[in-house]
């Protein structure tokens, strides 16, 4: 099944219409239920209606004030890069124990909304797979977290690299570094998905910057930890409440016997351009590749075999504050 949240015209940031949305991306069918809240509330996916074209410029975000938004570092090669480029050594746990925040979820973006942001905050981009859950009880089991998977869609996490280390000193976390996601415009349930095994959405993040490749990796491909995982760590404490949001953090590969390259160099490229200059620190002693500026267009979707898109595109472009 795939569904879509209509853009509400009339209240901005308020949920529009739920759709079913055909496999092909070409019509849709107005769901029973009126809200993707209610939907997974009540477990009440039905579709109702005649079929109706479908645009995904018509989209707003899925859950435009989900209830939470947990953001994962499950490709941990992304951790380790990142670490090593400033000298720090990286803890044994992190191989064991995820990393996790709390990010913001009342304000999600649509798929097609502007990054907006001063230039010298250093607005960066992350491309990251999700998974919008049903409810999990306090101590969850990873059998329990997976059954709760209801959807899966993709997020531009949009970071802002200057604010971060200013803010994690203070010892408690992401607040103004962190500001609102976009995603998809559509989103899969597991069985629709072939790509979906073990727990892991495997394919190829395709991310293009300014209309030139930026990014091919594979998803299934250095995931750390999985998505029951992830779900199961959050709800060791605390149970989730249905329509919570996990992400997984910025997909990130080890496929080049090194710390990875770029595509005009054979390589998969990367999910964010806080790697990309992580490795030309590595490599080369300083970065070289400037973080977005505005005006600049971010692409971010996955195909099918066909090559048809799976999820919609997320497709930003960077504007001044």
């Amino acid at each position: 099944m795939k569904i879509a949240s209509l853009l509400n015209t009339a209240v901005p940031y308020q949920p529009g219409p739920l759709v079913i949305v055909s496999d092909d991306l070409k019509t849709y069918r107005m769901a029973a239920q009126p809200r993707l809240q209610d939907a997974l509330d009540l477990d009440d996916l039905r579709p109702t209606g005649d079929d109706i074209p479908f645009n995904p410029d018509d989209c707003g975000p899925l859950l435009p004030r989900a209830y939470q938004f947990l953001d994962g570092s499950a490709y941990v090669n992304h951790v380790e890069l990142v670490r090593q480029a400033r000298g720090a050594e990286m803890p044994e746990s992190f191989w064991t124990d995820p990393l996790m925040y709390q990010g913001g979820s009342d304000a999600f973006m649509a798929h097609n909304a502007p990054i907006r942001g001063e230039t010298d905050w250093g607005i960066d981009l992350e491309a990251e797979v999700a998974v919008i859950i049903g409810h999990v009880p306090i101590g969850a089991s990873h059998a329990e977290a997976a059954a709760a998977i209801r959807f899966v869609t993709l997020l531009n996490d949009v970071s802002l690299r200057n604010l971060i280390s200013d803010e994690l000193a203070k010892g408690f976390g992401f607040v103004q570094s962190k500001p609102a996601c976009a995603c998809a415009p559509v989103a899969v349930s597991p069985d629709a998905l072939p790509g979906w095994r073990d727990g892991k959405l495997h394919g190829i993040m395709k991310v293009d910057l300014n209309g030139k490749p930026f990014g091919r990796a594979d998803t299934g491909v250095d995931m750390t930890f999985d998505f029951p995982t992830l779900i199961a760590h959050a709800a060791k404490t605390r149970s989730l409440t249905a329509g919570t949001i996990i992400g997984s953090g910025t997909i990130s590969n080890k496929l080049d016997g090194g710390p990875g390259l770029p595509i005009d160099k054979g390589g998969v490229g990367y999910s964010c351009i806080a790697e990309q200059r992580t490795v030309e620190t590595i490599l080369d002693g300083a970065p070289k590749t400037p973080l977005l500026q505005p005006g600049d267009r971010v692409e971010i979707w996955m195909e099918d075999e066909m090559g048809q898109s799976i999820f919609g595109n997320i497709s930003q472009t960077v504007e001044a504050l």
